[in-house]
């Protein structure tokens, strides 16, 4: 019974250190897709001025570099952040499946401790 409750004392704390990474790797990926968008328009407008038509810039956006560079960025943010979505749902399993566990064993004892 105490390697379980060892074990759930260990991933509570990988849970926090995790929902705390969550909140990081949210902000970084806030901010690539800021800079994408920003380096979207930008490239955008440039095209437009030098006399590019709608479906043009359509088919070429994201190829140009700056843009490509940030899209890049933004999508390997995404991964971080939904991969670490993925670990606190996947620790928050073990835990219920720990938690059950327990309460099995102690439903067991039939009130011998």
């Amino acid at each position: 019974m105490y390697d379980l409750v060892e074990q759930i004392n260990k991933l509570n704390s990988e849970l926090t250190q995790s929902i705390k990474l969550l909140r990081k790797n949210g902000d970084a990926y806030a901010k690539a897709e800021q800079e994408y968008q920003i380096a979207k328009a930008q490239t955008l407008l440039k095209m437009k001025e030098a006399g590019a038509g709608a479906t043009e810039i359509q088919l070429s956006i994201k190829g140009q570099p700056e843009v490509s560079e940030k899209l890049f960025a933004r999508d390997v943010a995404k991964v971080m952040y939904e991969t670490n979505q993925e670990h606190i749902n996947t620790v928050k399993l073990q835990l219920r499946l720990l938690d059950n566990q327990i309460a099995r064993e102690w439903g067991n004892t039939n009130g011998n401790i």
